[in-house]
C-alpha cells in the first residue's frame, strides 16, 4: 500500500491495483491533476475535505472514475453542477456499505461529524476502512473520533482541529492501536513549530506507535 498526503486531509491510496483519492479539500493541493482514479470518496461536507469548485475538473480528467460521499453530502453534490453531469458516477456512501473496486474494498464507518459546539449542527461523516488480501488495513476516520474498528494497520490520525484536545486525540489513537504505524493528517491550522510541539505530545503518551511524520506533506509506503 502507498500512501500520499496531499496536505490536511486529502489522501491518495493505491493498493492491489486500484487508486483511490480521499478527502480533495481546499487546505489541499496536489490532487486536482491527478489521473487514473478508480474512485473519488468524500468523508463529509466541510470545504477543507471537498473543494466543491475543483472537483468537477478533477472528475472530468477521470473517465469512469467512482465518486462516493457522506450522504448528506452527496446530496449537496448532486443539488450542484455536478448532479446535472449524466457522466458523473455520483452516490451516497452509507455506514455499513462497502465499494469493491477490484480486489480493494473501501468499508464504510461512522456516522456523524464530532461535535465542534453545542450550537454548531453536527453534519454527517463517513469514516473509511480500506483494505485488500496482503494488503495493511488503513481507518481514514475523517472528522470523528468515536468510531474504532479493530484490526487496523495504519491510521489516518487527524492531529489538530477545532473539535478536538490532545486528550481526545490521544485516547483515540490509544483505542485504535494501530498495529503498524499512524500518519498525522488534519494539521493545516497548525504552524511548523506548533505542529512539532503536537507530535512530542503524542510521543511521549503513546510511545508503542510509530508515527510516520512527514511534515504535513509525503508519501508513506506499507
Amino acid at each position: 500500500m502507498r500512501i500520499s498526503h496531499l496536505g490536511h486531509a486529502c489522501l491518495l491510496v493505491e493498493a492491489a491495483g486500484s487508486r483511490v483519492l480521499v478527502d480533495p479539500g481546499t487546505f489541499s493541493t496536489g490532487w486536482e491533476e491527478l489521473g487514473d482514479l478508480d474512485a473519488v470518496v468524500v468523508t463529509h461536507q466541510h470545504p477543507d475535505h471537498v473543494d466543491v469548485e475543483k472537483l468537477p475538473a478533477l472528475l472530468e480528467g477521470n473517465d469512469g472514475v467512482l465518486l462516493r460521499a457522506e450522504p448528506e453530502t452527496a446530496a449537496s453534490l448532486t443539488d450542484s453542477r455536478l448532479g446535472q453531469d449524466g457522466d458523473v458516477d455520483l452516490a451516497a456512501f452509507h455506514p455499513g456499505e462497502v465499494l469493491q473496486l477490484g480486489a480493494l474494498t473501501v468499508r464504510a464507518v461512522g456516522g456523524q461529524h464530532a461535535v465542534i459546539h453545542p450550537e454548531v449542527p453536527r453534519v454527517g461523516n463517513t469514516g473509511l476502512v480500506v483494505s485488500a488480501p496482503g494488503e495493511p488495513v488503513l481507518f481514514v476516520p475523517g472528522d470523528a473520533y468515536d468510531t474504532t474498528p479493530e484490526g487496523v494497520d495504519v491510521l489516518a490520525l487527524p492531529l489538530n482541529a477545532p473539535w478536538a484536545t490532545s486528550a481526545m486525540t490521544v485516547g483515540f489513537l490509544r483505542a485504535v492501536a494501530p498495529a503498524v504505524a499512524a500518519v498525522p493528517v488534519h494539521d493545516a491550522l497548525l504552524s511548523a513549530v506548533g505542529r512539532k510541539g503536537y507530535l512530542a505530545n503524542i510521543g511521549r503518551l503513546c510511545g508503542d506507535v510509530d508515527i510516520r511524520d512527514d511534515g504535513g506533506r509525503g508519501v508513506h509506503e506499507f
